[in-house]
């Protein structure tokens, strides 16, 4: 865990996030489905993060990265995540809902976030 010091700030981030009653109103809220584009952004994000602490691990410690475990494990963790803390906040808050479309939004964001570290991985190796 020491090694992924981002990916647990992010993953930490995410549950906060999520689960805080309130938000003051921003002039983003004018744009069109803000809500799902956060979503999708902090689950990109989280994911490309975790991808880049591994791939910096593996380099540092001289060892093939093991893109298996990133895909097989870490991500559908991360999407039950999403989905889990939909349901936190459909069951749990008074203040927050929880809606499908959110959680295909985070779905969407790790899968994306996948896609662009294992892409990273991909050109690191090249060199």
């Amino acid at each position: 865990m020491k090694h992924y010091p981002l990916s647990i700030l992010c993953v930490m981030a995410v549950w906060v996030l999520s689960l805080t009653p309130f938000f003051p109103e921003t002039p983003l809220d004018d744009v069109k489905f803000i809500d799902k584009w956060t979503h999708l952004v902090m689950y990109g994000g989280t994911t490309l993060v975790i991808w880049l602490e591994h791939l910096r691990l593996c380099h540092r410690r001289r060892q093939d990265v093991d893109s298996r475990t990133l895909s097989g494990i870490v991500m559908p963790l991360l999407v039950a995540m999403g989905g889990l803390l939909e349901v936190l906040q459909a069951t749990c808050t008074s203040t927050r809902n929880g809606d499908v479309v959110d959680f295909l939004a985070n779905m969407l964001g790790v899968l994306l976030g996948g896609l662009a570290g294992l892409l990273v991985g991909r050109m690191r190796n090249i060199d």
